[in-house]
């Protein structure tokens, strides 16, 4: 037996693997990557794959970039990890003004942690406590949007709207008010689709009448408002009008409660600007940031917020108002070097600079595919597309998830050297920054050419 076949059966013998099935590789193998290098993975094997996911949406620049890699490298030989509580250090000090100098006012104040669920979670607890100490004891309430994730934490299961995430796990969660999803091509209020770059959409943002409702009943007891913006990820890769956020934060102002804006998966360039709610002109209570936030080389979470909150939790310790809330890891130097060095490379590689003509190729070639008889909705924002896959156009009917045609995508594209991990039977692109255009109109052919083969179409 070769060493890769020994590794093989340790694999099946002792991991559990998350998000999966393990049964379905009872005989199949899953990709055993042994490097990676720019927008590629390579296997064991020495096969190359497109990583065209970027690694479950952490990977910015490529894989292994020389600077990041440089820089952790260099933070290891002085220091890999201290706590955090009433200790610091200069990587986690300059990668928070760093953070705080990239984001409007009144955002100042950052919060480390060990992931994007947790990133949340704080965002959340920091709202609820930050009522309680300011008066306001009966706002305990929180409101969240359908299909969207937040991450696999209770409290944050608790806001998802990713049913097959939760299911045996309800009883686990606590209610919060729940509003339809923005999903224009299958609308929750039966209204035709229209063009996702209208500033007054035709149908006056018709699912966010529930809101409204909501908040004039209940704004005294609700603490906040949780989404993503621009793109519900984990929920079908669904993007949305951008006056849909910009009413959703007038609303929370309005109305006064806090807007919780998660850009774990959206941050850092991703839909062509540093972070998504520029594309709207406002500002959040709390914004949530990690998977890019390190360039994708080390785990790491941040909330950033307002003075304004930090000074509702800033008094003498007899008063309890101490935030209790912490992990092993925040702020951990590795991490923060690694973040430190990301933000170094956009500025050294003029990153967003260069992102419109790699975001107009990707729109351009993924729309040459909407004409496939089983492609019902291509869409996205950015260095995002997603091809949602039907069994009939006209109706919009989806295939029996019995056939798996995601599944199915995924194992064929993984023979053309493309990854095609898929969200049910949402097909996305969720490509690293550095991706050139030559690159993504290999990986637009590659897909194609999978859907060729595996759609009856």
């Amino acid at each position: 037996m070769s060493k890769i076949e020994e590794l093989l059966k340790a694999d099946r013998e002792y991991v559990w693997h998350p998000y999966t099935q393990m049964k379905d590789y009872e005989q199949l193998d899953p990709l055993f990557v042994e490097r990676g290098e720019g927008v590629f993975l390579f296997d064991v094997y020495g096969n190359r794959y497109y990583d065209t996911i970027s690694s479950w949406w952490a990977i910015l620049h490529g894989h292994n970039h020389p600077l990041i890699r440089e820089r952790v490298k260099a933070q290891m030989d002085r220091l890999e990890q201290v706590h955090f509580a009433g200790t610091t250090h200069e990587p986690a000090i300059r990668l928070a003004q760093s953070l705080a100098e990239l984001t409007p006012e009144p955002l100042s104040k950052v919060f480390y942690s060990d992931n994007g669920s947790t990133a949340c979670e704080v965002a959340v607890k920091l709202s609820l406590q930050y009522w309680k100490q300011s008066g306001r004891p009966e706002k305990e309430r929180f409101i969240s949007i359908e299909r969207g994730y937040h991450g696999d934490t209770i409290g944050m299961m608790s806001l998802g709207g990713v049913p097959m995430f939760k299911g045996p796990f309800d009883c686990l969660t606590f209610n919060s008010q729940r509003l339809p999803a923005p999903y224009c091509y299958r609308c929750p209020m039966g209204l035709e689709n229209h063009d996702m770059d209208d500033p007054e959409p035709a149908c006056s943002l018709a699912c966010l009448n529930p809101l409204e409702e909501i908040l004039a009943k209940e704004a005294d007891k609700t603490a906040a408002i949780i989404m993503e913006p621009l793109l519900l990820g984990a929920g079908g890769m669904i993007a949305y009008p951008k006056p849909y956020l910009s009413k959703v934060a007038g609303l929370a102002k309005e109305y006064g409660l806090h807007l919780i804006l998660d850009e774990v998966a959206t941050g850092f360039g991703r839909t062509g600007r540093m972070f998504a709610y520029e594309h709207c002109g406002v500002t959040p209570d709390f914004l949530c940031l990690s998977k890019g936030l390190t360039g994708g080389f080390m785990a790491m979470g941040a909330t950033i917020t307002t003075r304004e909150i930090f000074d509702a939790f800033y008094d003498d310790w007899s008063t309890g108002k101490t935030f209790f809330h912490g992990h092993t890891f925040t702020g951990n130097p590795l991490s923060s070097a690694a973040g430190l060095a990301s933000l170094e490379v956009f500025e050294q590689e003029r990153v967003l600079d260069r992102l419109p003509g790699r975001i107009d190729a990707l729109v351009s070639g993924a729309a040459a595919l909407s004409d496939h008889p089983n492609i019902g909705d291509v869409r996205g924002i950015g260095m995002i597309r997603a091809f949602e896959i039907v069994e009939d156009k006209e109706s919009k009917k989806a295939f029996d998830t019995s056939k798996r045609i995601g599944w199915n995508i995924y194992l064929e594209g993984l023979k053309k050297g493309v990854i095609l991990r898929p969200l049910g039977d949402v097909i996305y692109l969720f490509l690293p920054l550095c991706t050139t255009r030559q690159q993504i109109d290999d990986i637009l052919g590659r897909t194609f050419d999978t859907f060729r083969q595996v759609l009856p179409g």
